[in-house]
């Protein structure tokens, strides 16, 4: 899902359009990291929403810069992310009755899921 997609929403609606999504049981991939705030207000709104039929949600950002880049990267994402609002990094969602678990290191991500097959419901 582009974020473009997601910013010019109301954090409302955002949240809405991205839990309307996983209890479909779908995978986001969100180019361009949540900030934590809104992050925070996703796992609060999720936990009032669990019940039987939906178990919860696996959230996992990750920056677009790494810290050992030269100084004037640096210098460079942060006005390009705070000035410009070029949201750099992406953030994977999923429900979690699919994903068996998110592992991440800093130079990647991977994605467990569970085989349907084998599940019980």
């Amino acid at each position: 899902m582009p974020f473009m997609e997601l910013k010019g929403l109301t954090l409302n609606r955002k949240l809405q359009k991205i839990l309307r999504s996983v209890k479909q049981d779908k995978i986001l991939f969100i180019d361009g990291k949540l900030p934590p705030v809104e992050e925070s207000e996703l796992i609060r709104r999720t936990m009032e929403e669990i019940d039987r039929k939906f178990k919860g949600i696996e959230i996992c950002s990750v920056d677009g810069y790494r810290s050992e880049k030269a100084w004037g990267e640096r210098i460079k994402n942060y006005f390009a992310t705070t000035i410009f609002g070029i949201n750099t990094g992406f953030t994977v969602i999923g429900p979690a009755s699919v994903i068996k678990e998110i592992r991440k290191d800093p130079s990647k991500i991977e994605l467990l899921t569970f085989d349907k097959k084998k599940r019980r419901r």
